[in-house]
């Protein structure tokens, strides 16, 4: 087995299943009023404004009623985010310096975490499963030259 390979495929897999999750449970929190201006990916805020480029004032529902919008909500990540995130700590630390950063740009803080973060989960775990393949190869090599030693 390859786990250059099979890394990366159940990282994106759990990406791809957080990401569902997120997006269903804030399509559950639709209500008449609120904005769509923050996408919660698990526990991690993303902002698809983050210059306040189209701040209208209050927000207003179809009936008249006027809404507010959410700035913060503790979120309590599951078993399967948290793991994500733990294990691809390095992919999520430079995710977050890339997502920041192009956010001051002005940048849609969403479609540069959607777009960025399967790549760099996918990068990190093949380095991390090219390691594995390799001191796997080495101690089979090990293995080998102890079974047939040269005379």
């Amino acid at each position: 087995m390859r786990w250059r390979w099979v890394l990366p495929s159940i990282g994106l897999s759990l990406f791809g299943a957080v990401s569902y999750h997120s997006y269903s449970f804030m399509s559950n929190l639709e209500t008449p009023g609120t904005s769509h201006r923050y996408f919660w990916w698990s526990s991690i805020r993303l902002d698809s404004d983050p210059l306040n480029k189209y701040e209208g004032g209050p927000i207003r529902s179809k009936d008249g009623t006027v809404g507010f919008e959410l700035g913060w909500v503790r979120i309590d990540p599951g078993l399967i985010p948290r793991s994500l995130m733990l294990t691809a700590l390095p992919a999520f630390a430079a995710g977050g310096v890339l997502v920041r950063g192009l956010g001051r740009l002005g940048v849609s803080q969403v479609s540069t975490f959607m777009v960025l973060m399967p790549l760099l989960i996918f990068t990190w775990y093949y380095f991390i499963g090219r390691l594995v393949d390799r001191w796997r190869d080495k101690r089979t090599l090990t293995k080998r030259k102890a079974a047939f030693p040269r005379e």
